[in-house]
C-alpha cells in the first residue's frame, strides 16, 4: 500500500474514486489508482484491542421524527474475548437526498465504554435536528426533510445500518 492511500478524512463524496463495476472492470469516464485499490488500507476510527466485540441489537426510537423532535440510537456491543478491554463506539449518518452533495458518512457522536470479557452494554446515542444540519448553496445552516441512514460500529466501514426519515 502507497502512503496516498491514507485516509486525509472520512468524509468524503460519493462522486470521488469509485470502485470497478461488478466484472471487475473499471468503467470509461471513471478515475482509478493503477496499481492500488481504491480504499484506504485501514478505514477512519480504525484501532486495534487485545480483545474482541461484537455489535448487534441496533434500535432507533422512530423510524420518523419531525423537525422539533429528539431521537435515540442505541447498540449493544459485547466482549467477545479474553479480556477486558475498551471500545470507542462510534455513530456515523449519511443523507441520502440533501440538495448539495452530502459526505458518504458523518462522524455524529462516539462513546468510550470499557466492557468486562463476557459482559454486554448497551450504549446509546441522543440525537436531535441540530446533529442532522449542513450548509446549503445559500449558505445557511439548514435541515432537509428526507431520508437518512445511521451506522454504527468500530470505525468509519460500520455495516450495522438502520433507516431514518426526517419529516417536516
Amino acid at each position: 500500500r502507497s502512503v496516498g492511500q491514507v485516509p486525509i478524512f472520512y468524509n468524503h463524496k460519493n462522486t470521488g474514486r469509485p470502485l470497478a463495476n461488478k466484472e471487475g472492470k473499471f468503467e470509461k469516464f471513471r478515475s482509478n489508482y493503477i496499481d492500488e485499490r481504491n480504499e484506504p488500507l485501514f478505514p477512519f476510527g480504525y484501532g486495534l484491542s487485545y480483545t474482541t466485540f461484537a455489535y448487534s441489537n441496533l434500535k432507533i426510537s422512530s423510524a420518523k421524527a419531525g423537525m422539533n423532535e429528539k431521537f435515540t440510537v442505541s447498540v449493544d456491543v459485547t466482549n467477545n474475548g479474553n479480556f477486558d478491554g475498551a471500545e470507542v463506539v462510534q455513530l456515523y449518518i449519511r443523507d441520502l437526498v440533501g440538495s448539495v452533495t452530502r459526505p458518504v458518512r458523518e462522524l455524529k457522536g462516539f462513546q468510550k465504554v470499557m466492557i468486562k470479557k463476557g459482559e454486554k452494554k448497551t450504549v446509546t446515542f441522543n440525537l436531535s435536528v441540530e446533529d442532522l444540519k449542513f450548509y446549503n448553496s445559500d449558505l445557511n445552516f439548514v435541515a432537509e426533510p428526507g431520508a437518512f441512514e445511521i451506522f454504527v460500529g468500530t470505525n468509519s466501514n460500520a455495516d450495522l445500518k438502520v433507516d431514518f426519515e426526517l419529516t417536516k
